[in-house]
């Protein structure tokens, strides 16, 4: 890696741009940075965390000891387990270890660690010895590589040493300017990580297992990792080994200069990012003036807009740096993980959480981070057939076994594992992703050639599943309520998801015009399906037995899939049921055993009650210390990312819903964001929205879309109908006039 200037004078130009780009330690509105004045001690409570979508990092900042925990998403125990055993499911594990030694530092001063989040950029700077020391830290998507970056103010200030340690028992291997470790797991899969150091002056040695560093002017460290996994049922999920393809990622990042790797980096981001810029008003001096730390438990009593804000983009950030095409989706930690033996495996829940991971994918404009969990499905249907199959739950009602279709237990890995508890709908589930995905973005071939095969073949699964009642409707048998409740036929939550996915299956064979009769057929069975009904305190039944308990303040609310993220339930459409679903919504109550992921779901739901009071309370809890941790990641306890994606999701519902066959502006905007805007957002029908608000009312509206069409576009009471041209974009205002 070459400097652009000459050395020392390259050297005190990068230190200076970082100076201007970064000095300023909070901005009034346009501020997205998480910024503290101590290192981190607990590493997923507290470091900062960035990724590339397959690798990732999170940087404790520390200043004598620098320690940054490294991830690759497809590092996993575990295999092809179909017999439901939840520790043979195995566990997603931690990779290993970066720790930065700079001996002599132990009194310092002016100390801030932060994420950027806008510029997706980490830095720790502090003065120690009347040095001006900074770190620079970036996942490059592009590149496949960690880099960090070491600059100083004065010539030779940096002396120490550099480990990298595998999390698992193995010898790291040192070389001039290298450093890197290889292993295999207990099933076979194959990982190693390298780390390469290019120093700016000084001199470097081997000692032991790290490399020391003396006398240098900066320091640039560039980290790639990789394992054996490939996402092929037909290969056993194994492909090459990673040595070759991990050793080309680091030459050629080291290969190249610091500023273009940072620049090719931000360009990748930014193109993804910048979509979606939102403005919910300006915080008081006394909020911005806090770090995150402090600023967030008050942040749960008053209002904070900026932090808000900052909220918002924090899970389109998480989502960009954990879930990239090419890898694998979101876990229930997103991509973070700093224990080989995480609480629920670090697995994929099917019951909320995984799901919860993408809601935002498509309204928030990051489609394309929407693929990976595709890709994976479509990996993992091979394996779920054969262990569906295999298994006596899955006889028909007439004592058959399967022979169309796949079901998907609560939890599974990413080798056609599964663990605990059949999630009898999971499967059905999942295609409402496959079908969100074409609904927002209209893309014909996907929906032939990917999301329709998926979403036929479960909708025969449940064709062949489906009990018949003495009366003549349908029911899913044995369903369960996640997480409590009698095992028993007709459950709301199994019946509700059976509907959407009966209703999508409908959509998808229109849009195509195939299987006309079979749609015919399919809308049959989706109209003798039981559907939502009022017990007898006017709540949204959650089983049809009338046994819904006022007082249950339950973490889930599974009754009410059909408000949201489902649409069988609305405002609009269906006020009687909305009413009682917001009665049960009412009586779950934000107390009890209520987690981070609930809030961000009963944000969604109040959303689309159109309570705007009631939403915004449910997004406040989040900043308290109970659903939050200090680096903001959601706190079930411990630590998941659910919370962290799905509140955007809700927050989008709260300025703007399209699942009514119409475009709905600011349907829940809280008194707490009078004056505001925001642009990038996505409808379904492949519409963009953009939107002005002050005093609460709206200001203008801008509705483009790329293929053009019709759209009833609704603000209160006032409908218009606008059409749009191919790459157009329609400008209205307060009486949705143009």
């Amino acid at each position: 890696m070459q400097p652009l200037l000459p050395l020392w004078t390259a050297v005190k130009f990068r230190f200076l741009l970082g100076l201007a780009l970064y000095a300023s330690p909070v901005l009034h509105a346009a501020d997205l940075t998480l910024w503290y004045q101590a290192p981190a001690k607990n590493m997923i409570n507290e470091a900062l965390p960035i990724g590339n979508g397959r690798i990732g990092g999170l940087i404790a900042g520390g200043v004598e000891r620098e320690r940054i925990v490294l991830n690759e998403d497809s590092l996993w125990t575990g295999d092809e387990n179909r017999s439901g055993d939840y520790a043979g499911m195995g566990a997603y594990q931690t990779l290993g270890d970066l720790f930065i030694t700079l001996p002599g530092q132990e009194k310092f001063s002016d100390y801030r660690r932060d994420l950027n989040i806008g510029e997706s950029l980490a830095h720790v700077s502090y003065v120690a010895g009347g040095i001006t020391y900074r770190r620079e830290y970036f996942a490059s998507n592009p590149a496949h590589v960690i880099v960090v970056r070491l600059i100083a103010d004065k010539p030779g200030a940096y002396t120490g040493s550099i480990e990298l340690r595998d999390s698992r028992p193995t010898t790291p291997v040192v070389t001039a300017n290298r450093i890197g470790f290889t292993g295999a797991l207990g099933n076979g899969l194959n990982y190693e990580a390298q780390v390469k150091i290019l120093p700016e002056g000084g001199a470097l040695k081997m000692a032991g297992g790290r490399i020391e560093f003396t006398g240098c002017n900066a320091l640039t460290l560039v980290i790639g990792a990789g394992t054996d996994y490939a996402m092929s049922f037909a290969n056993h999920y194994r492909g090459a080994l990673p040595h070759a393809r991990v050793t080309a990622d680091v030459d050629a990042a080291a290969a190249r200069s610091y500023l273009d790797l940072r620049t090719e980096h931000q360009r990748d981001f930014k193109q993804l990012f910048e979509r979606v810029a939102l403005d919910l008003g300006e915080s008081s001096t006394e909020q911005t003036d806090k770090p995150i730390d402090v600023r967030k438990l008050a942040a749960a009593k008053t209002a904070d807009p900026d932090l808000e804000t900052l909220l918002f983009q924090y899970g389109r950030y998480l989502l960009i740096s954990c879930s990239r095409t090419g890898g694998l989706p979101a876990n229930l930690q997103g991509l973070w993980n700093d224990s080989n033996n995480p609480m629920w495996h670090c697995d994929y829940h099917t019951n909320i959480n995984i799901q919860m991971n993408y809601w935002a994918a498509e309204s928030a404009n990051l489609s394309e981070c929407h693929v990976p969990l595709f890709d994976l499905l479509l990996s993992q249907i091979p394996a779920w057939r054969a262990a569906t199959d295999a298994s006596p739950e899955w006889k028909t009602p007439a004592g058959a076994m399967t022979t169309r279709g796949f079901a998907v237990r609560t939890s599974h890995n990413i080798m056609g594992g599964m663990g605990w508890h059949w999630d009898k709908t999971a499967n059905a589930w999942y295609c409402q992703h496959l079908w969100e995905h074409y609904a927002f973005g209209g893309d014909k071939a996907y929906l032939r050639d990917t999301a329709y095969p998926v979403i036929k073949e479960t909708t025969q699964f449940w064709e062949d599943h489906l009990k018949t009642l003495p009366d003549g409707r349908l029911v899913v048998p044995n369903g369960w309520s996640p997480e409590h409740g009698p095992v028993e036929d007709g459950v709301s939550y199994t019946q509700q998801i059976v509907w959407d996915l009966f209703t999508n299956c409908i959509a998808a064979s229109e849009a195509l015009g195939v299987d006309k009769d079979y749609r015919e057929k399919v809308r049959a069975m989706r109209d003798k399906l039981v559907g939502p009904a009022i017990g007898r305190w006017g709540q949204l039944k959650e089983w049809m037995e009338d046994r819904d308990d006022p007082n249950d303040h339950h973490r889930h609310t599974s009754q009410l899939f059909a408000v949201f993220p489902g649409h069988q339930v609305s405002v609009t459409t269906t006020p009687a049921l909305a009413a009682a679903a917001r009665k049960s919504l009412d009586a779950r109550g934000p107390t009890g055993d209520v987690r981070e992921w609930s809030f961000a779901w009963r944000t969604a739901l109040y959303a689309r009650l159109h309570d705007g009071e009631d939403a915004h309370a449910m997004l406040q809890n989040l900043f308290s210390a109970r659903n939050t941790c200090v680096n903001l990641f959601g706190l079930h306890p411990p630590m998941q990312i659910d919370g962290n994606l799905g509140i955007t999701a809700g927050m989008v519902e709260m300025l703007m819903q399209s699942h009514e066959g119409e475009i709905n502006l600011l349907p829940a905007l809280p008194a707490a964001w009078a004056d505001g805007s925001v642009s990038g957002l996505r409808a379904r029908g492949g519409f963009e929205i953009s939107l002005v608000w002050k005093g609460g009312r709206l200001v203008s509206a801008t509705i483009g879309s790329e293929t053009g069409g019709i759209v009833r576009i609704r603000y209160g009471d006032l409908t218009a109908q606008v059409s749009i041209a191919p790459g157009a974009r329609v400008k209205l205002g307060p009486t949705l006039r143009q």
